[in-house]
């Protein structure tokens, strides 16, 4: 799969060198001729330019791209970039960096964007899940389909102990993905028991949320 970086910086660089490592094609796009450190992601394309402007993504050949990840310091950047991503080049999936929250709104499919990465609210999700025992907590949101990644960690006096996946009903617009239990995660089979501290990942949409709660927590 062929990939496009707009923003050379550790961030995107990071990204680069994990994409590689996975056997993917990557290219990094940077107008700051400081952010060009090939050295450090040797197996990658580079290129000196403009990620806001048409003509550089022409010379990048966007549309052979699969994936444009914005992934620069500059918001308004990472939007322009998407949009020109997604409308002119018709890039399948774009993800984009958040870098100041007040901004989040923005980052949706009027933008291009398909998947918004925060990293604040990652690292407050991650806070919150790690404390929060009974509550369902969003881990990450898909921005395509509106949909979530959220966890539920069962305590003690959750209503679904001793019972089977198959014997739980879910809310429409939810799926249970995995249970992480003891260190291990555990595909969710019909026969799957329940017990206190197992952590439920779903996915599911904002309206299915608190519905979720009401299916696995004793009133």
């Amino acid at each position: 799969m062929r990939i496009a970086i707009a923003g050379a910086g550790n961030v995107g660089r990071a990204i680069a060198r994990e994409l590689l490592d996975n056997g993917h094609q990557v290219l990094l796009i940077d107008r700051d001729p400081k952010s060009l450190k090939m050295d450090s992601v040797p197996d990658a394309e580079w290129l000196l330019a403009d990620a806001c402007e048409i003509t550089s993504l022409d010379k990048a050949k966007l549309d052979t791209c699969q994936v444009l990840v914005a992934a620069t310091g500059d918001d308004k950047v990472n939007l322009v970039a998407s949009l020109l991503g997604k409308t002119e080049y018709g890039v399948p999936r774009v993800v984009a960096r958040i870098n100041h929250p007040k901004n989040e709104w923005m980052f949706d499919s009027s933008w291009g964007v398909d998947v918004a990465v925060s990293t604040p609210r990652i690292i407050s999700a991650l806070v919150e899940e790690a404390v929060t025992v009974g509550d369902v907590v969003r881990l990450f949101s898909f921005r395509q389909g509106q949909a979530n990644l959220v966890e539920l960690t069962l305590p003690d006096n959750s209503s679904c102990l001793g019972l089977t996946v198959e014997e739980i009903t879910l809310p429409e617009n939810s799926a249970l993905a995995a249970i992480v239990r003891d260190g291990r995660v555990i595909s969710p089979k019909q026969h799957e028991v329940f017990t206190a501290g197992d952590e439920l990942l779903f996915v599911a949409t904002a309206a299915a949320e608190d519905l979720l709660k009401q299916c696995f927590i004793a009133n």
